[in-house]
């Protein structure tokens, strides 16, 4: 009897555990069939995308008007982004396919500061039309590999989880047809490392990575790490490591991390080579319960700034997170605001430590600048603003627009009901160059249900 009940209990049990090893596995097959339709999705996707853009780049080398040009300039951007977008969900992250993402990032920007730019003034130059016939080849090129690919995938009922696996697994050099032609792909692409996109794309790219314009001596590893010490307030017996980047160049800097044995208080800082400054650091450390006010923490961020060397510079805007103070700072040159060169610093409210900043956009956007004179008057220029807004703030100051280009405008800081605004108008023509909405104070969403 006890027997029969033993049995029957390990039977149910048998079978119970069955059942639930039948339920995970169905459901792990639900998982991997629907992130396979996903992979499947974004590489047809991807396919027809490639399709999409070569005829629209056929198409626009065949137009002659602006009205024409612009918009299908701006189809090709929106492609360009919706074929990078199927890239991004594809299982590539272990495979280089770098330079396919690059160069559907080039036709993007180049189409879409070609698209953006007034073409009645400024025609597409002959190079310009050269460069997009170049694309039109490149891409077809790259269509073709990819339909090779597409047809393989088809034929043989290939399957993107397999990839996954090779790639997760590093079996990738095995013979994976979808892995080859992806392969191919790339290796095409890199063929084309020298296109001329023209000016307008040299303009966007020409920003200097380096740090030329800074002022001072250069400085030597020991000198790095001590600047790093005093800025950072980390004392007592720390351990340091020290790595140099761009070395053999005058215009790179070195990154300096700080940890202090004892209370594991840590720091970390970038510093020019040329002369020192700090490109950013942070000291990570708590914050404890506020003691200063905002006002307060202010007042030593301009001291830091003052004693540093960063000078003509104003705070055009403060806000307070928890217990931390986080100020931006601008130059002002006779009363026309550098929004170029701009610094963010952190000032912890506890005791006024400045724990973070960062100045990088400042040191790489230093240059002689000659700021010329305004073709339109400030009274012009409001002239352009939405009626609506209530201005209580205007100025002169300098941007850098969609162009990427130093534009001088008047800034308008002003409010349409609740919200607050910041329009640049351009000096020279009027154009209406940047609306900024700035933004409000966090909501509390505690015990709000």
């Amino acid at each position: 009897m006890i027997r029969g009940i033993l049995i029957g209990v390990l039977a149910l049990g048998v079978i119970g555990t069955g059942y639930w090893g039948y339920q995970e596995h169905q459901e792990k097959n639900a998982i991997l069939l629907n992130s396979e339709n996903n992979y499947q999705r974004a590489f047809h996707g991807l396919t027809y995308q490639m399709d999409l853009l070569h005829d629209k780049i056929g198409a626009t080398l065949a137009m002659n008007s602006r009205h024409s040009l612009s918009p299908s300039l701006a189809e090709v951007w929106r492609i360009t982004s919706e074929a990078h977008n199927d890239v991004g969900q594809l299982p590539l992250t272990l495979l280089p396919f770098n330079k396919t993402e690059e160069f559907l990032a080039n036709i993007g920007n180049f189409s879409y500061r070609t698209a953006i730019r007034d073409l009645d003034k400024e025609p597409l130059t002959e190079k310009e039309y050269n460069t997009l016939n170049v694309l039109y080849k490149q891409s077809g090129d790259i269509q073709n590999e990819l339909r090779r690919v597409q047809h393989m995938v088809l034929k043989n009922n290939l399957r993107w989880m397999d990839v996954e696996l090779a790639l997760a697994s590093g079996k990738e050099t095995t013979d994976n047809t979808i892995i080859d032609g992806f392969k191919t792909v790339e290796k095409t692409v890199t063929g084309f490392d020298e296109t001329d996109f023209g000016p307008t794309f040299e303009n966007m790219q020409k920003k200097d990575e380096n740090f030329k314009n800074v002022k001072g001596n250069p400085i030597t590893r020991n000198q790095a790490i001590k600047i790093a010490k005093k800025y950072m307030n980390i004392d007592g017996n720390t351990k340091v490591k020290i790595t140099e980047n761009g070395k053999g160049s005058d215009y790179g800097f070195y990154s300096v991390s700080i940890k202090n044995e004892k209370t594991g208080q840590e720091g970390s800082m970038d510093i020019t080579k040329k002369g020192g400054h700090p490109i950013w650091f942070i000291n990570h450390r708590d914050v404890k319960k506020q003691k200063i006010s905002l006002h307060e923490a202010m007042t030593k961020a301009q001291k830091f700034l003052k004693d540093t060397g960063f000078t003509e510079l104003e705070l055009f805007e403060s806000t307070q997170y928890d217990n931390t103070g986080v100020f931006n700072f601008v130059t002002n040159k006779n009363g026309i605001r550098i929004y170029p060169e701009a610094i963010k610093m952190k000032v912890a409210l506890d005791n006024g430590d400045i724990i973070g900043v960062s100045a990088e956009e400042y040191l790489k956007s230093l240059q002689s600048r000659k700021i010329g004179k305004a073709a339109i008057t400030m009274e012009e220029a409001r002239s352009k603003v939405n009626p609506n807004l209530k201005v209580m703030e205007d100025r002169k100051a300098v941007i850098v627009n969609d162009l990427n280009k130093e534009v001088l405008c008047y800034e308008f800081l002003g409010t349409i009901k609740n919200d607050t605004y910041r329009i640049f108008i351009n000096a020279d023509n009027g154009r209406e160059e940047e609306v900024e909405k700035l933004k409000d104070s966090e909501g509390i969403y505690e015990d709000v249900l």
